[in-house]
């Protein structure tokens, strides 16, 4: 007995040896092509097959994405045919690819078995088909030639099995998906926010750093005159990173076996010689996490008024502020302190025309005419 066939002949059992392996790598996916060669592996450990076909991003606003074991044209998945049959028979997870065709000569003159079952000889295909709600999510086609035949009843309910694990594979990798496409929206928001913000692990490695915290590390390292034309990125200030160390000691001997979290006070980190510099370490920790440790949310500030990059802005501007880049609001909060171009091109280490420029940008960004309303709309 070949694999294949011990594969289909305890469809009974809980997990096949044989599938186990490639059930693990179903799991693990985390983006559309480990999920691809997953599903070919899981597919071809259960059954025999000559085509595996998937499609994805089923959306009249996004292309959809289409994979195949086998190089064929693009339209090997019959749409209309599909869409009529789903109107009649609405969310069916899974579907002989026949009962999409009023008959055998509607089947045979079709472009799907032209395109895709005549050039690999195929006899019949199945459709397995993934829904969120209303809303296709996802489509495998599997396909057999003359030899391998139809389905056997103990291949039909191991496909079955295999239908619930793929579809636990996708809501898994739909949810990385967005939590991913959440993270680089608040990434792209963050870097647009004056606030130098950076976010540590409990070891101390970094997550999260702002182009504003980018620039105040620099700041806090090198002085404002070597910060302003020295491009590369500073490391975290050491001060800041032994107070984190030291916000770790106090929480472990708090809760010496971890079991509940601690709330810890803020912990105000200066500058050791530029007393206007300082950084707020908070340690945060959702109260219902079960397994994470905390991490360290830092944020800078610079007391001194009237700098390029002190970052004193009010609630009011603040909703202004997002809308520029970070050299715009610098530039904008050195127009605020009533500089004009040729200062603020000296303080900002730029040639006149490219001050004018980022002004003029800025002007249009804020939609304001003017120095003046500029300085009123930033109050």
């Amino acid at each position: 007995m070949n694999r294949r066939s011990k594969a289909t002949a305890r469809p009974e059992s809980t997990v096949d040896p044989i599938l186990e392996k490639p059930l693990l790598h179903l799991h693990a996916a985390n983006d559309v092509d480990s999920f691809w060669n997953a599903v070919q592996d899981v597919i071809d450990a259960a059954v025999p097959t000559c085509f595996i076909g998937l499609t994805l991003q089923h959306s009249p606003i996004s292309p959809r994405i289409a994979k195949a074991s086998e190089k064929l044209p693009s339209s090997f998945f019959p749409i209309v045919p599909i869409e009529k049959y789903f109107n009649a028979h609405p969310h069916r997870n899974i579907v002989l690819i026949s009962d999409f065709f009023s008959d055998e000569r509607h089947f045979r003159r079709s472009s799907f078995y032209r395109g895709c079952m005549v050039p690999i000889n195929g006899r019949c295909a199945i459709g397995l088909f993934f829904w969120n709600v209303r809303r296709l999510l996802a489509a495998i086609i599997v396909v057999r030639n003359m030899q391998q035949g139809g389905l056997s009843t103990g291949e039909m309910k191991l496909v079955r099995h295999l239908h619930a694990q793929f579809q636990t594979a996708l809501g898994r990798l739909r949810l990385l998906e967005r939590e991913q496409a959440e993270c680089v929206a608040f990434e792209q928001f963050m870097r647009r926010v004056p606030l130098p913000t950076v976010l540590l692990r409990w070891n101390l490695r970094l997550v999260y750093r702002n182009q504003a915290a980018a620039e105040f590390c620099a700041l806090w390292q090198r002085g404002p005159l070597s910060a302003r034309f020295v491009k590369t990125k500073a490391p975290l200030p050491p001060e800041v990173l032994d107070r984190c160390r030291l916000l770790k000691k106090r929480w472990k001997q708090l809760t010496p076996l971890g079991f509940a979290p601690v709330n810890l006070g803020d912990e105000t980190v200066h500058h050791p010689t530029r007393r206007d510099l300082r950084a707020t370490i908070s340690v945060k920790q959702i109260s219902s996490a079960a397994v994470a440790r905390p991490h360290f949310l830092i944020e800078f500030e610079n007391l001194c008024p009237g700098t390029a990059m002190g970052y004193q802005t009010r609630g009011a501007s603040m909703s202004h502020l997002i809308r520029l880049t970070s050299r715009e609001q610098n530039l904008a909060l050195l127009v605020c302190d009533g500089r004009s171009n040729q200062e603020i091109a000296d303080e900002s280490g730029l040639s006149l025309e490219t001050v004018k420029k980022h002004l003029h940008s800025i002007f249009c960004k804020l939609e304001v005419p003017s120095r003046s309303r500029l300085i009123t709309l930033m109050r």
